[in-house]
């Protein structure tokens, strides 16, 4: 075998590992929050409070003792540190109310999301060369926007099962093409 095609066949099982190990991970990523949905929101928020307690501590530190910043760049670094600091804490003292809290959060982002992008699908309207498609998209965005919006709390089961279907169903197909890349239809499979 030539040097290139032993470069070449060590790149290609490199990217089929790469490409297992990410499908196996979307798909135990994906069952887990199936199974126990609460318990991985809690473990999620705990995650994000640890980020928000460490960033805070972070930014007291550049407030503190880095000598670049003056009066209020350096009062504000340590203002946000301890806003960080504060949210973190108070996201531990009750994971459960916080978990809930971050996900109304993220369903207002979401639902705010689709009306701004349905608002600038229609600025793009004039520019577009499928007019229908785009109001249609454009229309149902914004319509899905407000929705979400006026379901709030209620529209975070829906989310919740379409990531964990997206995370399974992603991994399971990650994982068949980690096996079937490379291979051509019909080919006998040889082992290397």
């Amino acid at each position: 075998m030539s040097e290139s095609t032993v470069g070449s066949a060590s790149v290609f099982k490199s990217i089929r590992i790469t490409l297992a190990i990410s499908g196996a991970l979307a798909l135990i990523a994906g069952i887990v929050l199936l199974v126990w949905p609460i318990k991985s929101a809690v473990i999620i928020t705990g995650i994000f409070a640890s980020y928000l307690i460490i960033a805070g501590l972070v930014y007291v530190g550049l407030g503190i003792f880095t000598g670049k910043n003056q009066g209020l760049a350096r009062i504000g670094h340590v203002l946000l540190g301890l806003l960080y600091v504060v949210g973190g804490i108070i996201a531990f003292a009750n994971l459960t109310a916080a978990a809930a809290a971050l996900a109304l959060v993220v369903v207002i982002f979401i639902g705010v999301g689709w009306i701004v992008d349905g608002i600038v699908s229609l600025t793009l309207l004039g520019h577009d060369g499928s007019r229908v498609w785009t109001l249609l998209y454009a229309l149902l965005s914004i319509v899905a926007g407000i929705a979400v919006l006026f379901l709030g709390l209620a529209a975070v089961p829906f989310f919740w099962i379409m990531l964990t279907a997206s995370l399974i169903a992603l991994g399971v197909v990650q994982i068949v093409r980690a096996i079937t890349l490379g291979r051509r239809a019909g080919a006998p499979i040889h082992a290397e």
